[in-house]
């Protein structure tokens, strides 16, 4: 199964923003460093710009810059901003309720979903892009 690279991309393309301060940043530029394509980046920024976590400009002086500082972002928002579901999808089609399992097993997996949520959350509200910032920055790696 596939893991979805879109939270680890997003914190990647607002640290280069961070790092750039108030300079607006081309796609291209950003695409370079993530090592995708610019339009792939463009659809990120744009899920970005809607959390309000980026502004963006179109045209020859355009790019994109932080719409706030990055001490004030965390990583729950960015999470939220980009997250496509949970932590595991249920099944599909109903469970078969005549079974002593499949009547029960969905509001178990449904619970246990929203407390992963619950510590996802918890625990990236704890970074800021500011720290992550500083980490890349002090070579802690």
């Amino acid at each position: 199964m596939a893991a979805n690279s879109q939270f680890s991309m997003a914190v990647h393309v607002l640290a280069i923003l961070a790092r750039y301060k108030d300079e607006k940043i081309k796609s291209e530029a950003v695409a370079g460093s993530v090592n995708t394509n610019a339009v792939v980046i463009r659809r990120l920024l744009g899920q970005l710009s809607q959390a309000k976590l980026v502004e963006s400009q179109t045209g020859a002086s355009g790019g994109t810059r932080l719409a706030k500082c990055p001490n004030q972002i965390t990583l729950a928002e960015i999470y939220k901003a980009v997250s496509c579901g949970e932590v595991f999808a249920l099944h599909g089609k109903s469970p078969n309720r005549d079974c002593p399992i499949g009547k029960n097993i969905e509001a178990v997996l449904c619970n246990l979903q929203k407390e992963i949520d619950k510590s996802v959350g918890e625990k990236l509200s704890q970074y800021t892009l500011q720290s992550v910032l500083e980490i890349i920055e002090q070579g802690k790696v």
